[in-house]
């Protein structure tokens, strides 16, 4: 009976899309949309989580770059199996000698999803908030992808110019972003207030519908779109907090897509005749200690709770097979990654005597609820996993475990010893990761590290060209990040998700995104 009540519910739910499409389109289009879309129009995809926002400059989150890769497009995109950039609203760019002036030709017709233009105009605007003295504090990628950036020049229409301060090797990459590089409607953020959290509007496959809280996202087809139009007609992205109920979603057909699965339903899955989609993952999954404050200033200490963890054992423990421990914080497959860089071993007799010898008995823990792409295990069972180690050498732990929205207000507050938290690559660069020690921004930065050296270091990096002399430099960092202990890297993840044998093209990029312009429902 609750499996009939499931199905009722989603016919009526995707009828209801039809209704609202029908009372969003232009008079011109009704005949066409007034019937409810076939099943076979609608791609239905559940993840673990809300989105924070749908506006790229003031997001930082996974559940939200999912919904936003298809809404938005950026000036350059990343090839779907790699990192490498490619042309996008940016049909082509050059670089100056001195690696300060980049040139962006711009695509021509193409319009926003409020029937504005897109232009060097846009860009320019999309550009400046980010940039002193328009950046908010609540804008946490701005420094990132645009740093370095001094202006922004409109050449004409179709022709941007972007003058930086100094070289940087990463920022092409960063310009394919799904975080704050993603161009805007302009008259949207004006009407707005400058967020479009609510009411996204972009130049992307789909077009924004509604926002439903606790339950999903509705988008539309963009049949405007200037590049290749998306195949099916319709998306919802549902919100499944929990893993086996989200299981049980694609197993009844109630959802098309899943991601947030972890090893222990593979079986589960397969045996219902559903597919797994399984990739390496350019993740970092890792405990962070608060070193602003006692107990954990003290580096010595962080090395030995960090000792009473048996990493290795407990990564077999809770992924079993589909997480590889991790050794160092970049992915073994990245420029800069090196087999020599090592994390504090595990030594639970020399634990307990250093924590003994410090007075230290209890911390306060706090984690998430849901499952991560890089912890498909999810983040409260980490940290109970945690605390059982830590008692065995004298300490008591209290964990606090939020929702993922919530947990990220907790992370900016700071009132934690220890946290939990992952990474997952934006744009294949070792920046990328090693800067989160360097991030001022606290819901970045959770470890709160501060280190005169790293920053340095962080800063050369960017600017040294790409070769062996800018891989030395990551690795050091990687040395330094380990001899402070400031984080306790765990593990990269595999990317799973699982999807119905009737879906076609579907894959889960290396950055985290789900475009599904290209996916398909037989």
């Amino acid at each position: 009976m609750k499996k009939i009540r499931r199905i009722v519910a989603l016919a009526l739910a995707v009828a209801l899309v039809g209704v609202t499409l029908t009372a969003c389109s232009p008079k011109k289009e009704e005949s066409s949309t007034s019937a409810a879309p076939k099943a076979s129009d609608t791609l239905i995809y559940a993840q673990g989580a809300e989105p924070r926002g749908l506006d790229p400059a003031l997001v930082d989150d996974g559940e939200s770059a999912k919904v936003m890769i298809n809404i938005y497009d950026g000036l350059l995109k990343y090839n779907k199996d790699s990192t490498k950039v490619e042309p996008s609203l940016a049909k082509s760019w050059e670089v100056s000698a001195d690696g300060l002036t980049y040139t962006f030709h711009l695509q021509e017709g193409v319009k926003f999803h409020d029937g504005t233009d897109f232009d060097a105009e846009a860009v320019k605007f999309n550009i400046d908030r980010q940039l002193p003295p328009q950046v908010t504090a609540d804008m946490a990628y701005a420094s990132f992808v645009y740093g370095s950036v001094k202006d922004v020049q409109v050449v004409d229409k179709k022709t941007v110019k972007v003058n930086l301060t100094a070289p940087s090797t990463p920022f092409l990459s960063n310009l394919a972003m799904v975080m704050s590089a993603p161009i805007v409607s302009p008259k949207a953020l004006k009407d707005n207030k400058n967020n479009v959290n609510q009411v996204p509007v972009g130049t992307g496959p789909y077009k924004f519908v509604k926002w439903a809280k606790d339950e999903n996202i509705v988008l539309v087809r963009n049949d405007e779109y200037w590049g290749t139009k998306a195949i099916a007609k319709n998306v919802i992205f549902k919100f499944i907090k929990d893993n086996s109920a989200r299981v049980v979603a694609l197993n009844n057909g109630e959802a098309d897509m899943i991601d947030g699965i972890d090893a222990t339903v593979v079986k589960q899955i397969t045996d219902a005749g559903n597919k797994i989609f399984q990739a390496p993952g350019m993740n970092i999954n890792y405990m962070a200690y608060n070193t602003s404050r006692k107990p954990f200033n003290d580096a010595k200490l962080r090395t030995a709770i960090s000792q009473a963890i048996n990493v290795p054992e407990l990564v077999k423990s809770l992924y079993q097979g589909y997480s590889e421990t991790a050794t160092s914080i970049l992915p073994t497959f990245m420029e800069g990654y090196d087999k020599s860089v090592t994390q504090v071993s595990y030594n639970a007799e020399a634990a307990a005597a250093a924590i003994k010898a410090s007075g230290l008995t209890s911390v306060h823990m706090i984690t998430y609820t849901n499952p991560r792409p890089y912890n498909s295990a999810n983040g409260q069972a980490l940290a109970e996993a945690i605390q059982g180690y830590l008692s065995k050498v004298g300490v008591t732990v209290k964990i606090d475990a939020f929702d993922w929205t919530t947990y990220k207000q907790k992370l900016k507050a700071g009132d934690y010893d220890i946290a939990f938290y992952g990474w997952i690559g934006d744009n294949g660069d070792p920046d990328n990761f090693m800067y989160l020690l360097a991030h001022e921004d606290p819901s970045m930065n959770i470890a709160l590290y501060k280190n005169a050296e790293f920053n340095k270091l962080i800063a050369k990096g960017v600017e040294t060209p790409a070769g062996p002399a800018r891989n030395a430099i990551y690795t050091q960092l990687e040395k330094i990040a380990a001899a402070d202990a400031a984080w306790l890297p765990i593990s990269h993840a595999q990317t799973l998700c699982a999807y119905k044998p009737n879906i076609h093209n579907f894959y889960f990029h290396m950055t985290g995104i789900t475009p599904l312009a290209g996916v398909s429902k037989q």
